[in-house]
């Protein structure tokens, strides 16, 4: 079982319903981008930095969140102002979006973050959803083959080696998130239009994401889903290694195999997240860090600022040279090695599922920057019965998404955070984008690429969301 955090004691149960307080209000006006409250907390609670609640924040700057879904983005951002780092505010919105945008950042997929601490090359980290060994000759005829669900153990290693309190206490404000109710936002409200014929056919799905009259829920609804609070909050209490090594684990096999997912408890046990070097690329005094294969959305992008060319390209003649994966370590050596050999790549992609990203900047110049994917919008379109967590698709049976994110450094201090999402442009936009903070020109939004980023100078940090999207930029204006 994965222990609970031992290092710092006094900083433990520091986040609770503070983080929660600002993100679970109703956003009223969403549509219109209108984003107004406050966050309450009970008297005598603990809050980061130790002591009792005196209403006492942090002030001028405390640091950037940059995500397509304004809530998730919030909550990130009340994280940062009560004294947590990049990496405590980006796990925190990493559990907030399966609650707020589970179409594309279900417990049940996966995804990669990049995160770095001045002075220090940024480490990757690599949790994209897996395929269970098993799956093909255990599954039923009918079923939607399951991926294993990466994103709590993932989050988990980038917490642990990166964060500064309890990785449960991230957790609460996506638990009261769930519990209390969100508002619907654009983001999710198109994803829910998109796929409403196929989700509802799934009972569970059906129960979770529509009106008393059977209608899919629209932008500016309210959602509570308690059974996904329920959830959350059990690994919050027993640890994140339960749902892979004990009781928890074999309830959601169960659960996600009912749904016809095809999952045992083997492959839960037997999937890891990894932590390895990032793919470099030097330009003057900067040096650009991206993620590695198999977040080849990172691959793709490092290629068009180091060699030119296009980045799905790039990814395109990737996976045919490297269908047969392999080991993190050796594909990242792989990966940096075809990079400095000067190689561009031709061709092109089938159509990729959909994913999602965010980025994080704190005050002592942290910054972690994610890529998040359910394999499949909405993942198989069921949900698991008793859970409330939408399953992810085995990437066995369809492509796997391009997750690309990056973080420039200049002599060891941060320039500039980004991540990017938009399907078969995903690569692309972070290499466009990548280019323009290296340069120190204006970010370009063009194409259907998204970019989420921020671009630091000195020591300051400015968020900047795609304005063709839906999301939200927080900033240093309290």
């Amino acid at each position: 079982m994965v222990q609970r955090r031992t290092d710092a004691p006094s900083r433990s149960r520091r986040l609770h319903r503070r983080a929660a307080g600002m993100a679970v209000r109703t956003l009223a006006g969403l549509a219109a981008g209108s984003l107004a409250g406050c966050a309450v907390l009970p008297p005598g609670f603990d809050v980061l930095g130790g002591g009792k609640h005196t209403d006492t924040v942090l002030t001028g700057y405390v640091g950037t969140v940059v995500a397509d879904e304004p809530q998730a983005a919030l909550t990130g951002r009340d994280v940062l102002a009560h004294g947590g780092n990049a990496a405590d505010a980006a796990t925190a919105t990493a559990l907030a979006l399966s609650v707020t945008l589970p179409s594309r950042a279900s417990l049940g997929g996966g995804g990669a973050c990049i995160a770095a601490r001045p002075g220090e090359a940024p480490q990757s980290f690599l949790f994209l959803p897996a395929a269970p060994q098993n799956a093909a000759s255990s599954a039923p005829a009918g079923a939607r083959p399951a991926a294993v669900p990466m994103t709590p153990r993932g989050l988990f290693l980038m917490q642990l080696r990166y964060g500064s309190v309890e990785f449960a206490d991230t957790m609460q404000p996506a638990i009261a998130l769930a519990r209390n109710g969100i508002t619907v936002s654009r983001a999710f409200g198109a994803d829910l239009a998109a796929v409403h014929n196929a989700l509802l056919a799934d009972e569970t799905a059906r129960n979770t994401f529509t009106r008393a009259e059977d209608a899919v829920l629209q932008d500016g609804d309210a959602l509570s889903q308690p059974q996904l609070a329920n959830f959350l909050e059990r690994i919050s209490h027993v640890g994140v290694g339960d749902l892979y090594n004990g009781a928890l684990g074999a309830i959601y096999a169960e659960s996600a195999s009912a749904a016809g997912g095809a999952l045992d408890v083997a492959a839960l046990r037997t999937a890891l997240p990894a932590q390895v070097p990032s793919l470099q690329v030097t330009s003057g005094r900067n040096t650009a860090y991206f993620l590695p294969p198999p977040a080849d959305g990172g691959y793709g992008a490092a290629s068009m600022v180091r060699n030119g060319g296009s980045a799905q390209g790039a990814v395109a003649a990737w996976r045919a040279a490297h269908a047969a994966g392999g080991n993190s370590t050796d594909l990242v050596a792989a990966a940096q090695a075809a990079l400095d050999s000067g190689a561009r790549g031709n061709g092109a992609l089938g159509a990729l599922p959909a994913s999602t990203s965010l980025v994080v900047t704190d005050r002592q110049g942290g910054a972690v920057a994610c890529a998040l994917t359910d394999g499949n919008l909405f993942g198989t379109g069921r949900v698991a019965p008793g859970t409330g967590v939408v399953i992810g698709a085995s990437p066995a049976h369809g492509p796997q998404p391009l997750l690309g994110a990056a973080i420039v450094q200049s002599r060891g201090t941060l320039r500039g955070a980004l991540a990017s999402s938009g399907q078969n442009d995903a690569a692309d936009a972070l290499g466009a984008g990548t280019q323009a903070v290296l340069q120190d020109a204006a970010l370009p939004h063009e194409g259907s690429g998204r970019l989420n980023a921020a671009v630091c100078r000195g020591g300051t940090c400015i968020g900047e969301t795609d304005p063709r999207g839906t999301g939200l930029a927080t900033g240093d204006d309290r």
